[in-house]
């Protein structure tokens, strides 16, 4: 099994789906690093031989993956929310940032919600029957 920046690379996919796999890393970066390294994209990723790998791995290397750059955009997300932004507030309650709307959708962000109907009058006021019985 081929690892790469710390994640193990599924054996039976295609390099270049496999290379996705890596945070950080999607398809138009996986295009570079296949034409700057010269290994077929249609080789499946257990028939790498190990100086392939390590072709890999050396470009994978040149970008912010992984670990690094989750931090980077969690420290991005703290700066807006210390500075009061308009977008730091909207991650703070957990609401989209980017301007979407959030009267209908938002179900990822917000969630999903119950339905509140209203109190029947029956129901708040008490009944006028004797606290007897019958």
């Amino acid at each position: 099994m081929a690892r790469i920046a710390g994640v193990d690379l599924p054996e039976n996919k295609r390099v270049d789906i496999g290379l996705t796999y890596i945070y950080g890393i999607g398809r138009a970066n996986v295009v570079k690093i296949m034409e700057e390294t010269g290994v077929a994209a249609d080789k499946r990723i257990k028939d790498l031989t190990e100086e392939e790998v390590n072709k890999l791995q050396k470009r994978v290397e040149q970008f912010k993956v992984e670990g690094d750059l989750r931090q980077e955009i969690e420290q991005n997300i703290k700066r807006l929310e210390e500075i009061d932004s308009y977008r730091g507030l909207r991650h703070r309650k957990g609401l989209p940032a980017r301007g979407q709307r959030t009267r209908s959708n938002a179900r990822t962000k917000r969630g999903k919600r119950k339905t509140v109907g209203t109190v029947r009058k029956e129901v708040t006021q008490p009944s006028a029957a004797p606290a007897g019985g019958k």
